[in-house]
This record gives C-alpha cells, structure tokens and sequence, in this order.
C-alpha cells in the first residue's frame, strides 16, 4: 500500500496544515482591511479560522470515537461559515479562493 502513511499527531494531517497555510494567508491579507474593521470583521475572522485548527486538533484526540471524531470535524468545517454575515458562501474559502 504505497502512497498511505500513518499521522502521528493531529499536526500531521494534510486538513490540518491546509487550515494553517489558509490562517497565515488570512493574517497576512487581513492587514490590509480597513481601520474600523480592526475589531469588528478582522476579528471575528481570525478567531473562526483559529477555531478550524483547534477543533481538528480537538477530533484528533478524540478519534477512537468515531461519532465524536467526526462530530468534531463537523464542527471545524461549521466555522468556516460563522464569519460570512449572511453571504452566500463563507468568508474565509472567498477569500482562500481570491489569494489564488
């Protein structure tokens, strides 16, 4: 079975360092957003992208459950959608996709 490997931490799996790759990008173009928006939409998007990597870390360690695991992943994938106010598709994938 080549090409599998086993992650020994929740730091190793590909999900995980997507979600830090995208929380670097979103700090970096974040600086850029306007004044006011420093507490407002700057900030609530860096705390939900933050929570992405804290709840896959959360799944991780409880991945001998496998409803909790996935309860947790769902979650993750849940706070991508917490910043997006009413749009159609979450804030922090439209701005993943405009970076590209």
């Amino acid at each position: 079975m080549s090409g599998m490997y086993f992650a020994h931490s929740y730091r190793d799996l590909i999900v995980y360092k997507r979600v830090r790759m995208l929380l670097k990008e979103l700090f970096t173009l974040s600086q850029a957003f306007p004044r006011d928006e420093t507490y407002s939409l700057t900030d609530q998007l860096r705390r939900a992208s933050r929570s992405v990597g804290a709840q896959i870390a959360e799944a991780w360690g409880k991945r001998r459950y496998e409803r909790s695991f996935i309860s947790k992943l769902v979650d993750a994938a849940g706070e991508l959608y917490e910043p997006s106010i009413g749009s159609k598709q979450p804030v922090i994938v439209a701005i993943s996709r405009q970076a590209k």
